[in-house]
């Protein structure tokens, strides 16, 4: 197509911006699913990321931002149009303050802060993706959220670099105001963390990480928990009444409760399938197809839905779906 060649050419002249056709995005997600980008460019430069940014936005194109996949279903036919992703990855110290840019793994900075013996990360040990997806989403585990630390956070409107403070960032359990602007683009993040001891802040999070590690084991094609722990206190009257006690963490059912009483336990659909032993747990056993995972996804929502009335929402975002087939979940 001689409008992506043009794109290619202009996106190639921005200084520090890696650019290339047909780029697996399959590569770029923790599923191991999802077809090629017309167009593929990243860059760990701000000024770089823009200009790529503006070219893309006057290309005429779809285009599409991503992070660092943990959370992403792609299309089989992958995403036609451009895919654009921020990388710059520096975590950085001042007092008990630690700047992490948008790229950085989440795990190197827990690890970095656990080093410098720098307190309240140590909990996040394991949780997969980048920092700016932990921002985007307010990742948590065992009782804290990110959003505990997040001093200020540093992103792009759509017009012009903005920073906010915690306030105006608008957290709630697994959102923030990122969430709901997605064309907003998070760079950095500004954390006030504790003083500590190294040596304790390390045996928490290797604890807490054998113990995920166990149930969503590194070399598992999968995104984590697929659907979002359920608030108490939101759910329909009929559907806490059916709620145990024992079952309540911290104001919280989980969403696997539901879908365990669903019969989601050992459902498969080709190679992707719920795994026996966590029925919020969905894999890619092999070749698995984003089709069946998104029709996987779909019949454990009908089924809670069937039988709770409430309406599961997944953690995951998607790439490359015609509206209507993003729509089945």
């Amino acid at each position: 197509m001689p409008e992506t060649e043009q794109v290619i050419r202009r996106l190639a002249e921005i200084p520090n911006v890696q650019v290339c056709a047909g780029a697996s995005l399959a590569r770029c997600t923790r599923f191991g699913i999802g077809g090629p980008a017309d167009v593929y460019a990243e860059s760990a430069h701000v000024g770089a990321f823009l200009e790529a940014l503006r070219v893309a936005r006057g290309s005429g194109l779809d285009y599409v931002v991503i992070g660092s996949g943990t959370n992403l279903v792609v299309s089989d036919e992958g995403f036609r149009g451009i895919v654009l992703r921020f990388t710059a990855d520096r975590i950085l110290r001042a007092g008990d303050c630690v700047t992490a840019e948008a790229g950085a793994d989440l795990q190197a900075l827990v690890d970095f802060a656990n080093a410098q013996g720098l307190k309240g990360l140590e909990t996040l040990a394991g949780v997969p993706g980048s920092v700016g997806a932990a921002i985007y989403g307010n990742a948590g585990a065992y009782g804290h959220s990110i959003s505990e630390r997040v001093d200020r956070a540093t992103f792009y409107d759509g017009e012009r670099v903005r920073t906010f403070g915690n306030e105006a960032c608008q957290f709630h359990y697994r959102e923030s105001i990122f969430k709901r602007h997605k064309e907003w683009i998070i760079f950095s993040a500004e954390l006030v963390l504790e003083p500590g001891d190294p040596q304790e802040l390390r045996r928490t999070s290797a604890e807490i990480q054998k113990v995920r590690n166990e149930k969503f084991p590194p070399t598992m094609k999968c995104a984590g928990s697929i659907f979002k722990n359920l608030l108490y206190e939101g759910l329909p009257p009929e559907a806490a009444r059916a709620v145990p006690p024992r079952v309540i963490r911290e104001g919280k059912v989980p969403a696997a409760w539901f879908l365990e009483q669903a019969g989601a336990k050992g459902m498969r659909k080709g190679y992707i399938r719920v795994a026996d032993y966590h029925a919020n747990l969905i894999y890619n056993a092999g070749a698995g197809a984003a089709r069946d995972l998104c029709e996987l996804i779909a019949e454990l929502k009908a089924r809670v839905r069937d039988r709770f009335g409430l309406e599961l929402e997944e953690e995951v975002q998607y790439v490359g779906f015609p509206e209507q087939v993003a729509r089945l979940s």
